[in-house]
């Protein structure tokens, strides 16, 4: 799927991005002065920072973590103000983004990457955005998501998962939490019930440990290392599939949803969908940003994900940074929309719901 998956431990990697960013900072300060005008608009100023999921999961740990950095890296130093803005899988915020926030460079949002993929897969109930039009400011890393069960449920392997009825707990609105268990379901006949509405993935966990419901698929790797680690040195859950274009090397036994089919069709369509893991942790400011703006604030976030201070405490958190930028970001969704009509066509019968 990307470098990373074949690259260095994550300590290390943090290790030398560490040292990249010490040889960054010298020469910023060597650099000429930020444009005196950006300065005075956001000296004394705050940024919103909408996280479209409930405090204490994966988006809100890394949306609290960009918060608490970047704004050293924005002319005038303006504080950035994280507010969680919960609700359909993210949705909530992404609609508030476009529609809402002011576009003058102060209000941005971190959210599920799959909502704004959403509408090109026929899931366009309630959305009222156009994906292309963001001002993407780029991704905090790249991802591999699992699914995990309950140590009572029982289920322990993808021949489980095939055969024994499951309850599934998802956000809904297009989060990763939905999406990925409708496509196995409809892809791979799976003997699935999926329940939405759930305002994140701390409230799934919990409705897990509860026995609400069974499991989880489209849970975040390196969010459940970061935030449930416990579970698993425990031995509370058990992973049966990992979802992603390649598998993470510290799962390899653990089958890839890219393996399952030989299908060309289908893999195809399961790429589609399944590439919104390059940008696992994306951000973006609402569209008809001035053009300067924009760009400072592109910079401010490529600056940030090379700060020796943002790296360490990311280390300290075990959040995983594997940055995107904004460019790339918005070059994948132009490739994403320009997709074959037969493979958007499968793609949009794989995500789409099922009772």
């Amino acid at each position: 799927m990307t470098g990373r998956r074949s690259g260095p431990p994550v300590g290390l990697r943090h290790a030398v991005l560490i040292a990249i960013a010490a040889l960054a900072a010298v020469a910023a300060n060597l650099a000429s002065p930020a444009c005196a005008a950006e300065a005075d608009f956001y000296a004394g100023k705050a940024i919103q920072l909408l996280i479209g999921f409930s405090a204490g999961g994966g988006y809100d740990a890394y949306g609290r973590l960009l918060a608490h950095h970047m704004g050293r890296h924005i002319p005038g130093n303006p504080r950035l103000v994280a507010q969680n803005m919960p609700g359909a899988g993210s949705l909530k915020a992404v609609n508030y983004l476009y529609n809402v926030a002011p576009r003058d460079g102060t209000a941005f949002a971190g959210f599920a990457p799959g909502v704004v993929v959403e509408p090109l897969l026929g899931r366009s109930e309630g959305a009222q955005f156009e994906a292309p039009s963001f001002t993407w400011l780029g991704s905090i890393s790249r991802e591999v998501s699992v699914c995990a069960f309950i140590k009572a449920a029982g289920i322990r392997s993808w021949p489980d998962m095939q055969t024994k009825p499951s309850v599934i707990g998802a956000s809904g609105g297009g989060a990763e939490s939905d999406v990925f268990p409708n496509v196995l379901r409809r892809l791979f006949n799976l003997p699935f019930k999926i329940v939405t509405g759930y305002p994140g993935g701390t409230e799934i966990i919990l409705a897990m440990e509860r026995h609400e419901v069974d499991g989880r698929c489209g849970w975040s790797w390196t969010s459940l290392l970061s935030r449930s680690k416990a579970l698993l040195e425990n031995k509370q859950i058990d992973l049966t599939l990992q979802i992603g274009l390649a598998k993470d090397k510290a799962l390899p036994d653990v089958p890839l949803i890219m393996d399952l089919t030989d299908d060309a069709l289908k893999k195809a369509a399961l790429k589609l969908i399944v590439s919104r893991q390059m940008i696992a942790r994306p951000f973006a400011a609402p569209p008809g940003l001035p053009a300067e703006r924009a760009r400072l604030l592109r910079a401010a976030f490529d600056a940030t994900m090379r700060d020796a201070e943002f790296l360490g405490e990311a280390s300290r958190l075990s959040l995983d940074v594997d940055p995107v930028g904004g460019a790339e970001v918005e070059t994948l969704l132009k490739e994403i929309y320009a997709s074959p009509r037969e493979v958007v066509k499968l793609a949009t019968e794989l995500v789409r719901d099922t009772p």
